[in-house]
């Protein structure tokens, strides 16, 4: 395992813990600012919401980090993006209106009714904003690396 590769699995193991918490207040968020209120089934529709979110996310982020990155068809925060749909999908169930979003963010995440997607590894806590420019400082170490050895 190089030193990208254990950087990923470092991540992933930060995202495991985080993850479910970022479902969960993004839920909580809209939830109250639209009700005011935080009712135990919602709270825990929102935790078991954050768990399939780990189950079904955190596989496909973790066999993109292991893989070589030649190979990567994306990057770690595309695939993060998918976890908004789990809030979204617990809040169109309860029939939460979508939010006011700018032009942009209409446009350029139609689905993302409720201006949920994460946009850097920061929103799912300090570890993992930390994490994520390590494993991207070291892909770009390798990389350039790579193409040293190419050139020369």
């Amino acid at each position: 395992m190089n030193r990208l590769q254990e950087i990923g699995a470092e991540l992933v193991k930060e995202l495991e813990v985080s993850l479910p918490i970022w479902v969960e207040r993004s839920t909580r968020e809209i939830y109250q600012a639209w009700k005011g209120e935080w009712p135990l089934e919602i709270a825990d529709q929102a935790r078991l919401a954050g768990e399939r979110c780990v189950v079904e996310i955190l596989p496909v982020l973790r066999e993109l980090l292991e893989s070589d990155i030649a190979s990567q068809p994306t990057n770690p925060m595309s695939i993060l993006r998918r976890a908004s749909q789990y809030p979204t999908g617990l809040l169109q169930l309860y029939e939460v209106p979508p939010v006011q979003r700018d032009d942009y963010l209409e446009t350029a995440f139609p689905e993302d009714i409720y201006g949920l997607i994460p946009t850097a590894f920061s929103d799912f806590g300090q570890d993992c904003h930390e994490l994520g420019i390590a494993w991207g400082a070291a892909k770009a170490h390798i990389h350039l690396t790579e193409r040293r050895e190419i050139d020369t």
